[in-house]
């Protein structure tokens, strides 16, 4: 049964007087313990898709199955409780916050949740220990080199224990051998059990997953 599937999906935006289509006809399923990569060059839509599957945008015409529930016209709120709950997500960009340290960055989805003080801390001090993170807890995001950052930022997405993790060029910002340490991560949290998609335009990076989607203008066009 699968968690996660996406029927006729079309996703267009209006730009002024013109109606640009980013997303044709996507039909696609996810089950439980799938490791996927979706590929394509910059420009093909795939950011897009993973902003669908993940509930953080919804489709122009189409529909969004997560665990049964057609998801494609819930609102705002309806949408910011599954990705709390359901949805564990890792950017190119870090994404972490400046300011607060890494146990403080991980805690965060936990706080959403409102998991007391003292359960968060435990949890997050966990998954810092999993990570190798342990002597980085206190540590600010610009003392932390970028797969350090990366790390801490795959660590907030677990916290939560979600149903898929979502990883947009995760290796994007990172050098080659460090890039390669962070796929392993997500082959081992594969290995675990978890449902992991993978967003790249990287074919190396790509062979790492299990079953390869490719995307190109906004259409699948391989699925293998």
């Amino acid at each position: 049964m699968p968690i996660l599937e996406l029927h006729n999906v079309n996703k267009a935006y209006q730009i002024d007087s013109q109606k640009l289509e980013v997303l044709k006809d996507i039909n696609l399923e996810v089950k439980k313990g799938e490791f996927i990569a979706i590929m394509g060059p910059s420009g093909s839509g795939k950011s897009t898709l993973m902003n669908i599957m993940g509930c953080l945008d919804t489709p122009t015409s189409g529909k969004v199955i997560f665990e049964n529930r057609d998801v494609s016209k819930l609102s705002e709120t309806e949408l910011a409780q599954i990705r709390n709950q359901k949805v564990g997500f890792v950017f190119q960009t870090f994404n972490l916050i400046p300011r607060t340290t890494a146990i403080a960055n991980i805690e965060l989805p936990l706080i959403y949740k409102g998991i007391p003080d003292k359960e968060r801390k435990a949890l997050a001090k966990k998954v810092l220990e999993q990570f190798g993170l342990t002597q980085r807890m206190f540590h600010f995001p610009n003392q932390l080199s970028g797969g350090e950052q990366q790390r801490v930022a795959i660590a907030r997405a677990l916290i939560t224990q979600p149903l898929i993790i979502l990883a947009d060029e995760p290796t994007g910002n990172l050098d080659s051998k460090t890039g390669e340490e962070i796929i392993k991560i997500f082959q081992d949290l594969n290995k675990a059990g978890n449902t992991v998609i993978l967003v790249t335009h990287e074919k190396d990076i790509a062979e790492h997953a299990k079953k390869i989607i490719k995307i190109h203008d906004g259409e699948i066009v391989r699925n293998i």
